[in-house]
């Protein structure tokens, strides 16, 4: 893409994913990261709400840090389907032009993201896990520009052995998809009031228009670990599904809620649901206990940034006693019934 043409993209775009017409998690987090990057680039925050009967959602937008919400409002839109949204997505890059575009990957953003992408003839890194205002190549190197006010994107690789840093310098938007959990979202500002743009590139159905039958929910119990203050986690040194019992009282008496890493799921001991980790959910409780596991690379990238960090394990090599705060080393089954029973006795001579 030409210098000139790179020149016309501004400011920093959110997909705000909405689900029956409620705003998921992930579009406030981003607006939150977006807020950041966009005071680098001295530049404005523009949220991208696609749906059906949404604009009423465009003042929660604002109250997290969007400037400006260009409503894509159409009876095709009402649930996601991957053509319409892909559409309506690429229609406001290409006519609005934004220098950043970023999208949650959300099983919805997953499916979108790359596929905008692409109609849009521009990159896109996945997954990442930090993004900043910078120079590229990171390092001057002879004969190759540095260019400054790059987008770097930040994302595990190779299985979460190493870390790498990617940019977009020749090709507008620098799009990126972001898990959920990573950023943070700002305070609501009160009695925010963004503009509100509407646009409709319009949609006319074709043999990708997929028909929905029918929608069925998923009823869960499983209270989600992203939004839990604490969290008792097992790996595979727990031993048996039946040990976690264990985890779970402690759980109880602490007022927690138990996760694990992803050795327990694979094992079929606990839902996916659960998982903390890169392949799972990333966490930033304000106490973690790390009970039985082992500490790899992987499951760390999901909890490192938790608040306090215990650790209860059997090999005092273990990498989790490198990001713990607290270590115990020692029999799991011994360690964990006693602390439970002296946190009761503690609670209980309160």
């Amino acid at each position: 893409m030409e210098q000139s043409l790179i020149e016309q993209y501004k400011d920093v775009y959110v997909f705000a994913q909405q689900v029956d017409n409620e705003i998921s998690p992930i579009a406030f987090e981003l607006l939150g990261k977006a807020k950041d990057l966009a005071n680098d680039l001295n530049e404005k925050v523009v949220a991208v709400l696609i749906g059906h009967n949404v604009k009423d959602l465009a003042a929660q937008l604002g109250a997290y840090g969007a400037d400006k919400v260009i409503v894509v409002d159409d009876k095709e839109l009402e649930v996601y389907r991957t053509e319409p949204y892909t559409h309506a997505l690429a229609s406001v890059i290409n006519e609005f032009k934004p220098e950043i575009m970023l999208v949650g990957a959300t099983a919805i953003g997953r499916d979108l993201g790359p596929r905008v992408s692409a109609r849009v003839q521009t990159g896109l890194t996945a997954d990442c896990t930090s993004l900043e205002i910078g120079n590229f190549p990171l390092n001057p190197m002879p004969g190759r520009e540095q260019k400054p006010n790059q987008l770097l994107m930040t994302r595990p690789a190779f299985g979460g052995n190493t870390i790498a840093t990617i940019a977009c310098p020749d090709n507008r938007p620098q799009m990126a998809t972001v898990r959920p959990g990573v950023m943070q979202k700002i305070e609501p500002i009160a009695d925010a009031n963004p503009e509100v743009v509407e646009y409709n590139p319009g949609f006319t159905p074709d043999n990708k228009y997929v028909e929905i039958l029918d929608i069925v929910k998923n009823v869960s119990d499983v209270v989600d670990i992203q939004d839990a203050k604490i969290l008792v986690s097992g790996g595979r040194g727990v031993g048996t599904p039946e040990n976690f019992k264990m985890l779970e009282e402690l759980a109880e008496v602490v007022g927690g809620t138990v996760s694990c890493s992803r050795a327990v799921v694979d094992a079929g001991w606990k839902p996916q649901d659960l998982q903390v980790g890169q392949t799972g959910k990333t966490v930033r409780p304000q106490v973690y206990f790390a009970i039985g596991i082992s500490g790899a690379i992987q499951h760390v990238a999901g909890m490192e940034e938790s608040d306090l960090i215990i650790a209860i394990n059997k090999d005092e090599d273990a990498p989790i006693f490198d990001v713990a705060d607290y270590g115990i080393v020692g029999d799991l089954n011994k360690i964990v019934p006693l602390l439970t029973e002296e946190i009761k006795k503690a609670l209980a001579a309160k």
